[in-house]
């Protein structure tokens, strides 16, 4: 009597009603969307960009346009017929050389003086609990919130005192007073970023207190050292009113001061854009190569990961 072995069952195929319930059917309609929207949101980004560089487009834009294309009722969009006349004309006299030289004079001493004092500042604060810490975290905040133009004869009149008027010396002190608060709050946040387990550990392998700052911590905090010395450059290169108070003497002016000496005499003969908007492009071009120099340090993230559990 033989056995009789019984074939493998084969499965039905689907009905149309099941392939039509796909169980990834959902899953794939979720990714569309995902990626719809991820381009949507893309192409909003890329207008958003266009829009906020448009203007400076078109200020280097007229800057290469000759006055008489610039006053035509049609615009020009591109520069066809460009020419460097316009800069030559602003670089030609000699009250430009000496406005960029008093700025760059300024703007360095103020940098270096706000990293020293905001670097010192927010290291004690941070580090260190003395008598007196909280008086003098909430004297930061006030002197952070009080109006510059509330300051302003205050200002011109211990300058006056001092014999500091039209000097870089008087305008670096006022901007080194105006922009140290604000950069103590931000590299308070990069000094408790650096977890202090890591000078620790350094002290056990033999080094000094001071040695382990500098060889462990300090590197680490050169991201919000950068960062900081960025916002003290820009907040010293652009400022207008406190230098107005400031420098009253014609001899001595910063390039804002400058711009708007220039425009008000190419006001009287009729404003020629042209030069103006080379002006304003001469005056951002050390604000761009100053950013090039130092944006490959400006992030915090050379932190992260530095205490391994």
């Amino acid at each position: 009597m033989s056995a009789t072995v019984a074939a493998p069952a084969t499965p039905a195929p689907p009905s149309a009603g099941a392939r039509g319930t796909d169980a990834r059917a959902p899953l794939t309609g979720a990714r569309v969307a995902r990626r719809v929207r991820g381009v949507l949101l893309g192409l909003l980004a890329v207008v958003i960009a266009l829009l906020w560089a448009f203007p400076v487009y078109w200020m280097v834009l007229s800057s290469l346009l000759p006055n008489a294309r610039l006053r035509s009722t049609t615009p020009t969009f591109f520069p066809t017929g460009a020419t460097l006349g316009n800069y030559r004309s602003v670089l030609s006299g000699d009250s430009f050389t000496s406005a960029l030289g008093m700025s760059l004079a300024i703007t360095g001493l103020t940098v270096v003086a706000v990293l020293v004092f905001a670097f010192f500042a927010a290291l004690a604060i941070s580090r260190f609990r003395f008598r007196g810490r909280l008086t003098f975290v909430v004297a930061v905040l006030f002197v952070q919130m009080l109006p510059a133009e509330g300051l302003f004869i205050a200002q011109y009149r211990m300058l006056s005192s001092a014999n500091l008027l039209n000097s870089v010396v008087g305008v670096s002190i006022l901007y080194t007073a105006a922009v140290v608060p604000f950069t103590i709050w931000m590299l308070r946040g990069f000094v408790a970023g650096v977890p202090i387990e890591l000078e620790e550990a350094a002290m056990v392998d033999g080094l000094s207190r001071t040695k382990a700052f500098l060889r462990i911590t300090f590197p680490l905090l050169a991201p919000g050292l950068v960062a900081s010395g960025v916002y003290a450059f820009l907040q010293a290169w652009n400022e207008f009113t406190v230098a107005l108070v400031a420098l009253p003497a014609e001899s001595a002016r910063t390039l804002p001061l400058w711009l708007r000496s220039f425009l008000a005499s190419s006001a009287s003969r009729g404003v020629d854009w042209g030069e103006v908007m080379a002006a304003s492009t001469l005056i951002a071009v050390p604000v761009i190569v100053f950013f090039l120099l130092v944006q490959g340090r400006m992030t915090s993230g050379l932190v992260s990961g530095a205490v391994k559990g």
